[in-house]
């Protein structure tokens, strides 16, 4: 039967007072002020005490560093030094360990509001050559969409890279596997639950020869092109030593400027360098805690909008964000964008509106980060009966103001995978004792 989400407290779309109407995994109607739903019969869901929005979308992650929260050695570091730190742990990683890092950074996700997420693993020690497929697997689990990228690494630091050798792989194992996991995994199309997209990590971690290749086989398979670019000025020296130019001239060398690729980060751009990105229509994963937690900069996101460039919201990795929380991310985005920009240039509006619609635009997808007939009807609804929201106003406001950080209710393709501030058919207990442990091994050897 179709579900009528009926008289919300408030709800960020157009026209849709009353609620709107989901049948199957699709949003039929939006109901506005004075109106009733023009079908039936229905099954009624009481949002009076509920905030709704589009689910929120997760553009840039790594799951595995759930596993590295913390992590004493690589405190107070800046990015080289902070990855110098964490990689020969990384190298310790085990399938099982990837299994629950992954389950836990996506049960995380959903709990704070996110339907859809993208991870970016490209750490592949010994043995864990099927980490992508272990994602997807984990991914159908829990009913999640899920954007996968393969990233990958060939440039260790023997060869003139950041990686240590025991993390890296060579181009011709990198690139065959990325075919299979396309023709394996990857869906196309509106309503897709679980897509692969083709990362090589950094320009400081693959060589050129891979970027281009990588290139070539995303267009010939049609899927998307994901890497970081441009976080620290550590970054740009290394590509003016190495390549002779900037990261994203570097990027425009190697075939990679297109509107079928989003870059993580995108904080030390020009000015020029943004009129570039916006007329290709290149996209930026906006992470503003980790750029805070790392002390990176400020991504210009007034400026790339401007310009025409996508601009999406992401948590980053959870050893440099150090937690998995759409929600939150949408205030440390708020709070960050406004101290680079001003209070009358950034709304609470435009930090959801990156979380929902743009990181939608990002991820090349029209059926999900909006609200209206026909989309997905994947949504996050939260309560405001916390001490933190006691005396709000607009209660859209309220939910980033006063700092929001679990939805009550979760739906996912028209399936409530979140009730009552649970995930119903997870036992979250004995997850976080395994990610516990899972993290022990990793971290100690």
């Amino acid at each position: 039967m179709a579900v009528w989400i009926k008289d919300p407290l408030a709800i960020l779309a157009d026209g849709a007072e009353r609620g709107i109407v989901v049948d199957g995994d699709r949003i039929v109607e939006c109901v506005a002020a004075g109106a009733v739903p023009t079908r039936g019969p229905l099954d009624i869901f009481d949002a009076g005490a509920h905030v709704v929005l589009p689910g929120l979308i997760n553009t840039h992650h790594h799951y595995y560093q759930t596993l590295t929260r913390a992590f004493g050695p690589a405190l107070d570091k800046e990015l080289f030094d902070w990855l110098k730190a964490l990689y020969p742990v990384w190298g310790r990683l085990t399938p099982e360990a990837m299994r629950v890092a992954t389950r836990l950074a996506m049960a995380e996700l959903l709990l704070s509001g996110c339907t859809t997420s993208v991870d970016h693993h490209y750490v592949f020690p010994a043995g864990l050559e099927q980490a992508i497929d272990i994602q997807a697997e984990e991914a159908r689990r829990l009913s999640m969409r899920a954007v996968l990228t393969r990233g990958s690494m060939n440039l260790s630091e023997e060869d003139g890279g950041l990686p240590p050798v025991g993390v890296v792989q060579s181009a011709d194992a990198i690139l065959e596997d990325s075919r299979r996991l396309v023709e394996t995994h990857h869906e196309a199309g509106p309503g897709a639950m679980v897509q692969i997209a083709l990362a090589p990590c950094s320009p400081f971690s693959v060589t050129e020869a891979l970027m281009r290749d990588t290139a070539a086989l995303a267009a010939e398979l049609g899927v998307r092109l994901h890497t970081h670019l441009a976080e620290t000025e550590d970054e740009n020296r290394f590509c003016l030593e190495t390549f002779g130019c900037r990261p994203l001239e570097y990027l425009e060398r190697v075939g990679w400027l297109g509107d079928r690729v989003w870059l993580a980060h995108g904080i030390h751009f020009t000015a020029d360098e943004i009129v570039t990105l916006g007329a290709a229509g290149t996209g930026i994963a906006h992470c503003p805690g980790s750029n805070m937690i790392l002390a990176s900069g400020f991504c210009p996101v007034p400026a790339l909008e401007s310009a025409g460039a996508p601009v999406g919201l992401a948590v980053d990795g959870s050893a440099s964000n150090d937690q998995s929380n759409m929600i939150q991310e949408v205030r440390n985005a708020f709070l960050l964008q406004r101290i680079a920009n001003g209070a009358d240039r950034i709304s609470h509006l435009d930090a959801l509106r990156w979380a929902t619609a743009g990181s939608a635009r990002l991820l090349g997808r029209d059926d999900i980060g909006t609200i209206a007939p026909g989309k997905a009807a994947d949504l996050a609804l939260f309560k405001l009966d916390e001490p933190r929201f006691s005396g709000h106003g607009d209660p859209l406001a309220a939910l980033v103001l006063c700092g929001a950080h679990a939805a009550d209710r979760v739906m996912v393709a028209g399936r409530w995978r979140v009730e009552d501030g649970a995930i119903p058919d997870l036992d979250l207990a004995a997850l976080r004792a395994a990610h516990r442990g899972a993290a022990r091994a990793v971290q100690t050897g």
